[in-house]
């Protein structure tokens, strides 16, 4: 159907990726595809709801449009996630990083509606991902690591393609989701 959209979410970690797909969830409607990871779930998490949390081995059995190493574990999305996502709602959402949002544009691409989250103060990042319970080691680990680096700007690839939001007011961020959101309905 070619009404069909993925409103995908990227951006640094804390720039409040899952907030605005929450968001989209709760005024829209818009599934969640749920992706796979590696990861350990951290405590409210649970599996098949927020992620689908994978061994090394099963991770390696799904059939993935996008999957990445991150902070040392890996991350994918899978076809048949999108499907059944697309089953219950022409308008889905993903929140995935730049590399992932890349893929998705060039794989989907008008299906694929880029949103990239900036926040003005790396600051404001790092008190988010400690609010949200992080563990401090790894937080540490995870803001020097190459991909964090990479997910604070927009990538050349997504520039003319993305749209952009400076996230430092919730207020404005909806209303700016609002509007992205009015152009696809």
């Amino acid at each position: 159907m070619s009404d069909q959209r993925v409103f995908v979410i990227t951006g640094a970690a804390g720039s409040g990726k899952t907030t605005v797909r929450n968001y989209l969830t709760s005024q829209f409607h818009m599934t969640k595809v749920i992706t796979h990871t590696t990861r350990q779930p951290r405590i409210h998490e649970k599996n098949g709801v927020d992620y689908y949390f994978e061994t090394e081995d099963s991770f390696g059995k799904n059939h993935y449009l996008e999957s990445v190493s991150y902070a040392g574990n890996r991350y994918g999305s899978s076809f048949e996630g999108l499907e059944n996502a697309w089953k219950q709602s022409d308008l889905i959402t993903i929140v995935l990083d730049t590399a992932g949002a890349i893929t998705y544009q060039r794989e989907l691409g008008d299906k694929a509606v880029i949103i990239f989250l900036k926040v003005d103060d790396s600051g404001t990042l790092l008190q988010r991902m400690k609010s949200r319970g992080d563990d401090t080691t790894i937080l540490t680990e995870r803001i020097k690591s190459n991909e964090y680096l990479r997910d604070l700007s927009l990538p050349d690839e997504l520039k003319g393609k993305a749209h952009v939001i400076n996230n430092n007011n919730w207020e404005l961020t909806k209303q700016r989701v609002d509007e992205i959101v009015n152009e696809y309905k």
